[in-house]
C-alpha cells in the first residue's frame, strides 16, 4: 500500500536523500516550509515507515573495505520457506551489504564489501556457499564505483 504523498513530501524526500543531517530549519528552508509543519511532515513520514533512519555515507576505502563484490545466488529451492530460510541466514552475515531477490535466471543479488579478494574468498566459500538452499553462485568484482548513493 503506497502512502499519498504531495509536492512538499517528496521535496522534503529528495533533500534528506542528499543531506540527512540537515537542521529542520535549513530543510524547511529548502523546501518553503516553516520549522512547525516539516517537523509535523517527516513525524508522519517516519510514522508511515517512509523514512525508515537516517545513516551516513562511508568511505569504504579508508575503512579498510574497498573489495566490493556483486554475487548472483541461484538457490535449489525457491518454496516459500526455504526463501524465508535463506533471508534469515543472509541478515547475519555481516559482509552482505545489500540483498535482493531478483525475477531472473538466478534468485539473489548479493551487495557484499570485504577488506580484499582474500577476505571475499572466504567469506563466499564459508559463509555465502553456506547459506540455506544455495546451489550456485557467480561473482563479479567492482572495479570502481562511479555512483554510489
Amino acid at each position: 500500500m503506497s502512502a499519498r504523498l504531495d509536492r512538499i513530501d517528496r521535496a522534503i524526500l529528495e533533500t534528506l536523500s542528499r543531506d540527512a543531517r540537515l537542521s529542520t530549519t535549513e530543510l524547511a528552508r529548502r523546501v518553503g516550509l516553516s520549522k512547525t509543519p516539516v517537523q509535523a511532515r517527516l513525524r508522519r513520514l517516519e510514522e508511515k515507515g517512509i523514512i525508515r533512519g537516517y545513516s551516513a555515507i562511508i568511505d569504504r576505502e579508508r575503512t579498510g573495505e574497498a573489495h566490493l563484490a556483486f554475487v548472483q545466488v541461484t538457490l535449489s529451492d525457491t518454496r516459500s520457506a526455504a526463501l524465508q530460510a535463506f533471508n534469515r541466514a543472509a541478515l547475519e552475515v555481516p559482509e552482505i551489504e545489500q540483498c535482493h531477490m531478483i525475477a531472473s535466471g538466478f534468485d539473489y543479488l548479493l551487495k557484499v564489501r570485504t577488506k580484499d579478494i582474500s577476505a571475499y574468498r572466504r567469506v563466499l566459500g564459508e559463509k555465502i556457499s553456506t547459506l540455506p538452499h544455495v546451489s550456485h553462485t557467480s561473482t563479479f568484482v567492482a572495479m570502481e564505483s562511479v555512483k554510489d548513493r
